[in-house]
């Protein structure tokens, strides 16, 4: 039975812990199969059978957070963008009512009592009533999350936050109204609540803009897609509707300078087209008549007249952008881990508040109230635990959007981890090495005269052959002898395994024209010189395919025709061998024509004349040999072993294919994408592992820092919101990510 994914919109997260409790009230929801939601993208990807999105919905909402299906034709309606507003908002409001009460700290230190402080800033009731709304209305967020948060048996940052503020409002209040003979002036605590939900909603409100911009690369793929399209509607005249109204079959016009609406097949024009925002490639792309073209790309010259052929969600954008998705929803396996480190931290958090508070009493300050209070409240806030639940997320955003940008599409987020620790390329030969069709690489003539009628009687010869090498010779020659006079043949005959033969005319009257191996021309009692057999032999010895040309009972010419190295394959390989990278040719061609090529390559191993079925045994054999390896082909014959291999990675021949079966789909012919997807996993990786590495040392550090009493509570909030910031812009340096030897 197939299976659906849905993905749903999140908001009210405040660390992974939250995550988490998600994960578990989605997962009881019947038909569900697999959750993963995202703490940096706020996404859950909820996989299934006959999924229900109200069901889904409700069962977020009773967890204590709010959810949405994803409709990506209403972008303006994005909840990221609402919970922006809403916590740029709530920031304003608090900061307006906590300033006065963050003045009056002047009062409280030796070194600011210069500064005058109006005594009724120091008043109870006044402190009191700036710093309730702040307290259980700017941070009513914070006592809903621990709510649900303890209700599911979990505890989460927000229960962190609302211990320590709730601690010292309350204990601001016992002070100023149940403590005989206190003095405002000594200072109360309100301000230290205040001042640190401020703070912690400052660093959501940096931390919900900072993810709105490492989530900008998938926002702009969505974007490209146009929402008008000119509509035939009959002859030279057209309607404009919009792209969500177009139907298989409908004919639209793109004039110059537009975007084309949908997938669809050229019926009519000619122009070039910019596919720079699907491949990265700069060059426009010329387009004619039977020609496909991509909805999103830019036509730049000509008019077209095109059949729209996919829509909605088949389209190659709109599966561009689900690669994407999932890529950024998926978990990698070092973010598992900081998932479970995150799980067990608030309770032992808790634990280390409770010790602090004792051991202050106890030993310390004995009976010093005050001072064990801020000691316990700085350790409650400093930890909370967000840098840690955002490392991961925000870097595999950023990082799998950024290779997006240039074509290259990671499935899942733990392939573009893996991708950096491959030892061994794999690559297939015909449309990944090569391109993929034969080309005519040499013509060489036996005789000094009638070069242009012979090389009009071979183009009419083979002009009545479907063989593909027959057609690499038409265009060929058509190319270099491009004003050739018609010339009829008769009596056409294809030799079996030999070639073919037909009776021309010239001047001289008729002869037959013989194109095939030696063997057709030793029947003929055609021969050959050993000077010639040489030339020959120096031909295949470079996996050419060499053809005889006979007439009038002599050799007139050898036609050497081969699969040509794809423009990108000589220095990619070269970029590649210089990271050390073992290189190997997996093919079914025979051994003579695969060395030529790797001689040319300069790879480190062929393997040739394996049969498609055979491949797959053939990668096992390597891994089983201690290399991790990633099997390069072009998704259709080699999706046996892009399956076995540690990564699959499918060239652009094919974009609907490539996506489907491989782990990297490359969306051009260009083998430099390889180098871009080692770079980014790279680059990727080291950034995740900076940002875990802050993130722990940030709380292994200041945890003891709070609970020695030498960092004030509002301090410690500011220092909690800093980290997390902290964190998201260093994800986002991947987004400027330059390939400076590809350009």
């Amino acid at each position: 039975m197939t299976t659906e994914t849905l993905q749903l919109q999140l908001s009210g997260m405040s660390c992974a812990g939250c995550a988490r409790s998600i994960e578990k009230a989605l997962g009881g929801i019947d038909g569900v199969a697999a959750v993963q939601v995202n703490f940096a993208t706020e996404v859950a990807a909820v996989n299934g059978q006959h999924l229900n999105p109200e069901a889904l919905i409700a069962a977020v909402r009773e967890a204590g957070y709010q959810a949405s299906l994803i409709d990506h034709s209403k972008p303006e309606n994005d909840p990221r963008e609402a919970e922006q507003r809403r916590q740029g908002i709530k920031f304003g409001i608090a900061a307006v009512l906590s300033l006065p009460l963050l003045y009056t700290m002047f009062g409280h230190f030796s070194w600011t009592q210069g500064i005058p402080v109006p005594d009724v800033l120091m008043a109870p009731w006044l402190q009191l009533l700036l710093a309730t709304p702040v307290q259980f209305i700017i941070g009513w967020q914070f006592y809903r999350g621990s709510y649900h948060a303890l209700k599911a048996g979990a505890a989460n940052m927000d229960v962190l936050v609302a211990l320590g503020t709730s601690a010292a409002y309350f204990y601001s209040i016992y002070l100023a109204w149940f403590t005989p003979n206190f003095d405002p002036h000594q200072g109360l605590y309100f301000e230290t609540s205040a001042v640190l939900i401020t703070l912690i909603i400052l660093g959501k409100w940096f931390e919900a803009r900072a993810k709105g911009r490492s989530s900008s690369a998938l926002k702009q793929l969505l974007e490209l897609q146009p929402q008008q399209a000119l509509r035939e509607v009959a002859e030279q005249q057209t309607e404009s509707v919009a792209v969500r109204d177009l139907n298989h079959g409908d004919i639209v016009h793109v004039r110059p300078g537009q975007s084309v609406p949908v997938d669809g097949e050229v019926l009519e024009g000619d122009s070039a087209i910019d596919e720079s925002m699907l491949t990265g490639e700069s060059m426009p792309v010329s387009k004619t008549v039977g020609d496909q073209v991509i909805g999103g790309t830019l036509n730049t010259t000509g008019f077209l007249r095109v059949q729209v052929q996919q829509i909605g969600a088949e389209t190659a954008l709109a599966k561009i952008v689900a690669v994407v998705e999932q890529a950024q929803n998926s978990k990698a396996p070092i973010q598992r881990l900081a998932d479970k480190v995150a799980s067990i931290f608030v309770p032992v958090v808790l634990v280390i508040a409770v010790l602090t508070l004792i051991v202050w009493l106890s030993l310390v300050a004995p009976g010093d109230w005050r001072a064990a209070f801020e000691a316990t409240v700085a350790v409650l806030v400093i930890a909370c635990p967000c840098a840690l639940g955002l490392a991961t997320p925000t870097s595999i955003m950023a990082g799998s959007g950024r290779a997006a940008q240039q074509g290259v599409l990671f499935k899942q987020s733990e392939v573009l981890e893996r991708t950096q620790a491959i030892d061994t390329i794999v690559f297939d030969k015909t449309g990944t090495l090569t391109e993929g069709k034969p080309k005519l690489t040499d013509l060489i003539w036996f005789v000094d005269a009638e070069h242009a009628h012979i090389a009009a009687g071979v183009i009419a010869l083979e002009q009545q052959s479907e063989h593909p090498l027959a057609q690499a010779v038409v265009a060929g020659l058509q190319q270099d002898y491009p004003e050739l006079a018609k010339v009829r043949v008769s009596q056409f005959a294809a030799h079996q395994g030999k070639g073919v033969s037909g009776t021309i005319a010239d001047a001289q009257g008729e002869h037959t024209l013989w194109i095939g191996n030696l063997r057709l021309l030793e029947e003929q009692g055609i021969s050959c010189t050993a000077e010639q057999i040489q030339q020959r032999e120096q031909l295949q010895r470079q996996g050419k395919t060499v053809m005889a040309v006979a007439a009038r009972d002599q050799l007139v010419a050898f036609i050497a025709v081969a699969d040509t190295l794809r423009d990108s394959s000589i220095s990619a390989l070269q970029l590649l061998r210089e990271r050390g990278l073992n290189l190997v040719m997996l093919t079914g061609d025979n051994r003579q024509t695969a060395e030529a090529i790797a001689s040319q390559l300069g790879l480190d191993q062929v393997i040739a004349e394996v049969l498609p079925e055979d491949k797959a045994a053939h990668i096992e054999r390597l891994q089983q040999q201690g290399k991790r390896v990633a099997m390069v082909g072009d998704g259709v014959n080699d999706a046996p072993a892009l399956a076995v291999a540690d990564v699959g990675i499918a060239m652009g021949t094919g974009t609907d294919v490539a996506i489907e079966t491989a782990d990297i789909a490359l969306m051009r012919a260009d083998l430099h994408g390889l180098v871009q997807a080692l770079e980014v996993s790279q680059a990727t990786v080291r950034n995740i592992r900076q940002n875990l590495f802050w993130a722990f040392a940030y709380n292994t550090v200041g945890i003891p820092i709070a609970a020695s009493g030498l960092l004030a509570p509002w301090l410690a909030g500011g220092a909690m919101a800093l980290s997390s910031v902290s964190v998201v812009l260093n994800a986002l340096r991947l987004q400027r990510l330059k390939f400076d030897k590809l350009s």
